[in-house]
């Protein structure tokens, strides 16, 4: 059996972030096009993307550089989330469910990185 990113949970949860963000945004109003919907998709795109890319890097210190990138995107994407909250553009429903999802994201993120800085064993399914 080949292994790929699609095998990492954090990737994974990651990936449900940022088809959950698509459909929500998709109600956004048409003046946020190039604004708040476009940097919302893009900052959730990011977070899976890094990990992918983090994930076939060969050291430790560029998985984790890369990793971080997708942290800091989670951070950027929880303020896009408040914000579009603030605004009305989604219902607490919506919100409920985006932020349960960053949470999780972040969370595996987390233990991925956690495992390969103390050198534990990283397993594909983390």
């Amino acid at each position: 059996m080949t292994y790929s990113f699609e095998n990492v949970i954090a990737w994974q949860k990651a990936h449900a972030f940022v088809l959950e963000t698509y459909k929500a945004t998709r109600h956004f109003p048409e003046e946020e096009k190039y604004g708040l919907t476009s940097q919302f998709r893009r900052a959730a795109v990011s977070i899976e993307a890094n990990i992918a890319e983090g994930y076939k890097k060969l050291s430790k210190a560029d998985k984790l550089r890369f990793f971080n990138i997708s942290q800091g995107s989670i951070e950027e994407c929880r303020d896009y989330l408040i914000l579009s909250r603030d605004l009305n553009y989604i219902n607490s429903y919506e919100f409920a469910t985006l932020y349960a999802c960053i949470e999780e994201s972040s969370t595996f993120l987390n233990l991925y990185c956690k495992a390969i800085v103390e050198n534990r064993g990283v397993k594909d399914e983390i």
